[in-house]
């Protein structure tokens, strides 16, 4: 799958964060089904947009994004969430691993035929996969002109049809929620500025684009109090299950070399798996205890 469209958000992330809306308490709680201390990864979390909200939850958040630049934002607001460069189609998480995997303003990003399986391999069973997406609501008149100023995608189509036709899922819930957005002219333009359509055209097509909605701004705006742009929150939670057979557990203790007493190993901790790292151990999992499968699957990040 080409990365350019994904990756087109480094290049514009202060505004995207500048610019970008976040997300209702309530729509956090419904996509996390208002369990604390649930395990939740996130993928393309971007500068952390519903992280945050995801953090109050108090659920175990785990934050991942394909790109280090959108991230950096991310990393300034939570300095303590674990936090991992990754994309969904290769998760460094071990199997059966997390409750819940959240994606906002991302799913049509990923390569489905790969990323649904890697997804259904790290949640545990009844585990869900929660999409969410912002949309304006033109039903406002003076959103609806704005929609048809900036252009993009149409805003009503349903984001789980590309689910269709994948054995992993097994039903889908949907929930929407209604949320304002403050936003002055800088805002404004910022906002416009981090759509992909718009950050990937031409400059000089660009910047007639944000003086036509400079414009809009001039006509709606109200002066020093700016504008509040309401928002549609759209949720879903898809049950998925995983077809991959169950691990052999014999297989792993017959492959993993056994200490014993006689060679200093404490007699209780004698034959506890240890995770080999591919690359960077993270100390992730603030609040949950260690998956069951520690060395199943592409293992990254240290759970421990």
């Amino acid at each position: 799958m080409d990365d350019s469209g994904r990756l087109s958000f480094g290049g514009i992330a202060e505004q995207y964060e500048r610019g970008r809306p976040s997300y209702p308490d309530d729509a956090a709680s419904w996509l996390t089904r208002g369990i604390a201390g649930s395990r939740v990864l996130e993928l393309g979390a971007g500068t952390g947009k519903l992280t945050e909200v995801l953090d109050r939850t108090g659920c175990d958040v785990i934050a991942t994004d394909p790109d280090e630049r959108m991230l950096y934002h991310l990393r300034h607001h939570l300095p303590d969430l674990p936090v991992a460069v990754a994309a969904a189609e290769r998760i460094p998480l071990p199997s059966r691993s997390v409750d819940v995997v959240v994606a906002a303003q991302a799913f049509h990003w990923f390569d489905l035929p790969r990323a649904v399986p890697e997804i259904a391999r790290v949640l545990r069973p009844y585990g869900v996969l929660a999409l969410v997406w912002n949309y304006r609501d033109e039903q406002v008149p003076w959103v609806k002109k704005l929609g048809r100023l900036i252009g993009g995608p149409l805003q009503e189509s349903d984001p789980t049809v590309s689910l269709a036709g994948f054995e992993q899922v097994v039903n889908i819930e949907q929930q929407s929620f209604r949320h304002w957005h403050s936003l002055d002219r800088g805002a404004l333009l910022d906002m416009v500025s981090s759509r992909s359509y718009i950050a990937t055209l031409e400059e000089a097509e660009r910047e007639e684009k944000l003086a036509e909605v400079s414009g809009l701004y001039d006509d709606y705006g109200r002066g020093a109090d700016g504008m509040r742009l309401p928002y549609v929150t759209r949720c879903y939670r898809i049950a998925l299950r995983d077809l991959a057979p169950e691990p052999d557990p014999r297989r792993h203790a017959a492959s993993r070399p056994r200490p014993t007493p006689d060679e200093g190993a404490d007699p209780v901790d004698a034959g506890e798996p240890t995770v080999a790292m591919d690359r960077a151990d993270l100390p992730l999992g603030r609040r949950s205890p260690r998956p069951e499968d520690p060395d199943d699957g592409p293992v990254l990040i240290d759970l421990r």
